[in-house]
């Protein structure tokens, strides 16, 4: 199979997907849903079609092998997500995997045969927005997930338990219970994800792929609480407030300082107040607001700058509350390391865009994938980005076929030297 021909089966599946989980204005494909179900099954038609060995392991992990020369060495792995944000975009995820077909195919028909297994894998349930757990599909590949997840997670369109979706959709609840793993970290060469990029930096440089230097790590508080005291607005003077919306307010000015400082000395920094609201049951046009509910996401490649931002929350409080009489509880953070990409990947990558001619950027990735499972337990892991126009998470996604086929001969250029 030629690179048009690869390309052209790419956009066969893409077409397949969208009409298999239609959903106007967009797609939805949810975490052991039918949508994820029609997915997995149009990815394994394809490997079949191809030739390669498909199986599925006991929670749905769909493997697609193409046997190298070697088959007692670990394997380079290619894949990502097949699930989608309900109303979503077609290709988050799905590109990954695709893509990985799309070099298979190639591969298979005009070689050249790899040293050792090239596996692409299809993984479930990695939106969050389905249930409350990050890669909840690949860490249960690799056994990392408490053990009353099962009977504890519940998807949040239905209010069912994890063990009900995977029941129905004859998957093993049980294999999670028991602590079992489908895949062992020590037995993965190497790991790249192909994906869309889900911001705008592709389409402001004008460049259509770029390869990823690392996911960065995160702080997020999920319920913090700025508390004052309620009074009637027209009779208490400015000094004698303890108006919860104006101490978060100044702790949102400070925040947003310290990333313009930060970003002034090449610091990488991404900051959101996502979640922020008065109780609807006590607020009022006239009384001065006692409480806020608000959210913090706080984002770096660099663990020291989320240190830093970390010790800023703490000092933000106290002068906070010495200044304005507010006090502020941000509750307990959920920390996620910054995961670096590899570099001898990243280097192959490289080697690989200039070999094919395709201009290329280095950038973080802001959002967080399933290969920062892979990274975590020590596999050397990579991430190609593809352009893609208005964001991600929302119908309008727009990956370009161009742009896909020039990552795809970025990520066929590299492959040898990967796998070697």
């Amino acid at each position: 199979m030629q690179a048009d021909s690869a390309v052209r089966m790419a956009e066969l599946m893409f077409a397949a997907l969208r009409e298999a989980s239609l959903d106007p204005p967009g797609v939805s494909r949810a975490s052991y849903g039918p949508g994820e179900r029609a997915a997995h099954a149009i990815a394994r038609a394809a490997a079949e079609e191809i030739g390669l060995e498909v199986e599925t392991d006991p929670i749905g992990t769909l493997s697609m092998t193409l046997p190298g020369m070697n088959r007692e060495l670990p394997p380079v792995v290619i894949g990502s997500h097949l699930d989608a944000v309900p109303h979503g975009g077609n290709y988050d995820g799905a590109a990954g995997v695709v893509m990985g077909l799309a070099l298979a195919a190639r591969l298979r028909r005009a070689g050249p045969v790899l040293p050792r297994d090239l596996v692409i894998l299809g993984i479930r349930a990695e939106e969050m927005c389905w249930f409350p757990m990050p890669y909840l599909g690949s860490r249960a590949a690799f056994g990392l997930l408490p053990p009353d997840a099962p009977d504890t997670l519940r998807r949040t369109d239905s209010g069912r338990t994890l063990a009900e979706h995977m029941a129905e959709e004859g998957f093993d609840p049980d294999f999670i219970r028991q602590g079992r793993a489908s895949l062992d970290p020590r037995f993965v060469h190497a790991f790249i994800e192909p994906h869309i990029e889900q911001g705008p930096a592709l389409v402001e440089a004008g460049l259509p792929a770029a390869i990823v230097t690392g996911i960065r790590g995160s702080l997020r508080y999920r319920a913090c609480k700025a508390t004052g005291a309620w009074a009637h607005a027209g009779a208490v003077p400015r000094q004698g407030r303890r108006d919860a919306v104006l101490a978060v307010a100044s702790l949102a000015h400070a925040l947003e300082e310290f990333w313009r400082v930060a970003e002034s000395g090449g610091r990488d920094l991404v900051l959101t107040m996502g979640e922020f609201w008065t109780d609807p049951a006590m607020h009022g046009p006239t009384r001065i607001p006692g409480q806020v509910t608000f959210s913090l996401d706080i984002r770096s490649e660099d663990p020291a700058v989320l240190q830093a931002a970390e010790a800023l929350l703490r000092d933000q409080a106290a002068r906070i509350e010495a200044e304005r009489g507010v006090t502020i509880d941000y509750g307990p953070p959920l920390p996620v390391p910054p995961a670096p990409m590899d570099a001898r990947l990243r280097a192959a990558l490289a080697r690989g865009a200039e070999a094919a001619g395709v201009p290329v950027m280095a950038m973080a990735s802001g959002a967080g994938h399933d290969c920062l499972t892979f990274a975590g337990l020590g596999v050397p892991g990579a991430m190609l980005f593809i352009r893609n126009e208005h964001g991600s998470h929302n119908p309008e996604e727009a990956m370009a076929m161009a742009d896909f086929a020039a990552a795809l001969e970025v990520l066929a250029a590299a492959i040898g030297e990967i796998a070697a």
